[in-house]
């Protein structure tokens, strides 16, 4: 995981949880909590939880300046959508492991160095699902077969280009969208070591 430095800010002791309910509600599980916070405040909040081990997001480099994109059918906007390859973990994977896979099932690109970067939440107010960016360099060619009904557009864009791509109307993701900013300013970060470790 990447270290970072976070402001100073004020701790704040979590909520008590008091109660909790589990429940499925069609193919989703629901949590009621009965929260007590800090200043004596009662309050009942719903979370969806997760199923499974959750899923992962893959930056995967073709050179220092260069990453893959995959346009593929979107059913939620009913539209075909650019972003970052993603799919959800097998029991058992490593976030590394399950990123491999989805590179090999979407791109028909392999990875040689697999780093586990951080965690997006899809909306951390109300959902317990996480997805893990992975970065993957040293790209190989190799497939395996996927369970995508048609084949996905794989599409190499500059991260130099971030700007042109958060206005495309067809890169509306924010996971994807966030990851490649992340990414990019990491491997910024990463050039600016190496040039002063060079001087």
């Amino acid at each position: 995981m990447v270290d970072t430095k976070s402001p100073d800010l004020p701790s704040r002791p979590l909520p008590t949880i008091h109660a909790s309910q589990l429940r499925g509600e069609g193919d989703r599980l629901v949590e009621e909590l009965d929260l007590e916070f800090a200043n004596g405040e009662r309050r009942r909040y719903r979370r969806v939880r997760a199923r499974g081990p959750g899923s992962v997001m893959v930056a995967a480099m073709l050179d220092a300046d260069t990453v893959v994109l995959v346009r593929e059918y979107a059913c939620g906007m009913h539209r075909y959508e650019l972003g970052l390859p993603k799919g959800r973990m097998d029991p058992g994977e490593t976030p590394e492991q399950a990123a491999d896979r989805e590179l090999k099932e979407e791109t028909g690109f392999g990875a040689r160095r697999l780093t586990l970067l951080r965690s997006l939440a899809l909306s951390p107010t109300y959902m317990e699902f996480s997805t893990h960016l992975v970065l993957a360099e040293d790209l190989y060619p190799q497939r395996l077969p996927g369970d995508e009904p048609e084949e996905i557009d794989v599409v190499p864009w500059k991260l130099a280009d971030l700007h042109a791509l958060m206005l495309r109307e067809d890169c509306s993701e924010g996971r994807s969208l966030a990851a490649l900013f992340i990414v990019r300013e990491l491997l910024a970060r990463r050039g600016a070591t190496a040039q002063g470790a060079a001087a």
